[in-house]
């Protein structure tokens, strides 16, 4: 659940200080985030505290840290796009599912916004020179050396899987950083998801509206049913049997920092495993 800005005032420690631009700096190369690095972050900025700047001032010290050779990802999904007759929180009358199919606009890289992915990634989709991949329900927007190679050709159909940014920042060997969340929200888990072989795997029919040669049409395809139940549980193990994961302070919260490839690599036979 979101927390206000009232909220974390209201909770503010004798000797707490605001988090700043520089402090965010300094704790983010104490975690360990190095010049040059891929990066595919997550955050909730909240449980960071009060930081003066709010998600620019995050932006800009990931950006600063990792210099104009890294590559800073984030994931920028729009479920509003999704077949409503699949919408659970909240559903909608039957009645609308055909009227939304006609007329919800298509997807649209500079315009749609993201759904559920915090302030800091909507923030980031729009800062010039950001690129956007091209899925409708599960893109990911990147800025840096690159970001054309991680985000292109990413269709319907490729959801989170090799051939998604998520493959991408796997093929450049990048890194995972969750800023006040843990792995329970770590898209990177779902190309392991991808990649496992287990009973419950399934596909499912998934619709979303689109410009096709100029023109706006609702599409049907084939995606993958994926679940990040486990995926807290998933990281943990991980971090308690490989120690390749890093925690420290950042701001008034916790960050973690682990190498993606490893990460996907540790999660492929643990869901197999555990979903068997």
């Amino acid at each position: 659940m979101r927390v206000s800005e009232r909220q974390i005032l209201e909770h503010l420690k004798g000797d707490s200080l605001p988090v700043t631009y520089a402090a965010l700096i300094r704790d983010l190369e104490a975690l360990g985030v190095e010049r040059g690095m891929t990066l595919i972050v997550h955050t909730s900025m909240s449980r960071l505290g009060w930081i003066a700047g709010g998600p620019q001032a995050v932006i800009e010290a990931l950006e600063t840290v990792l210099g104009n050779r890294g590559n800073l990802v984030m994931p920028t999904h729009s479920t509003q796009l999704t077949d409503p007759a699949r919408w659970q929180n909240p559903p909608v009358p039957k009645p609308w599912w055909s009227i939304i199919r006609e007329q919800i606009p298509a997807f649209d890289e500079a315009l749609t916004t993201t759904r559920g992915m915090g302030v800091v990634a909507e923030t980031f989709r729009r800062q010039p020179g950001v690129m956007r991949s091209a899925h409708p329900h599960l893109s990911f927007a990147a800025r840096g050396s690159d970001a054309e190679f991680i985000t292109a050709a990413h269709v319907p159909g490729t959801g989170f899987g090799d051939d998604s940014p998520l493959g991408r920042i796997y093929a450049l060997g990048g890194h995972v950083l969750l800023l006040g969340v843990d792995h329970a929200t770590d898209t990177s888990l779902h190309l392991a998801e991808w990649r496992a072989e287990f009973p419950a795997r399934s596909m499912g029919t998934q619709g979303a509206p689109v410009r096709m040669n100029g023109v706006r049409a609702w599409i049907t395809f084939q995606e993958l049913d994926f679940s990040a139940a486990d995926f807290a549980d998933l990281g943990h193990d991980f971090a308690a049997e490989t120690s390749l994961e890093q925690h420290g302070a950042i701001g008034w919260g916790e960050g973690r920092l682990a190498p993606q490839r490893p990460l996907v690599d540790y999660a492929v036979p643990w869901i197999e495993a555990h979903r068997a």
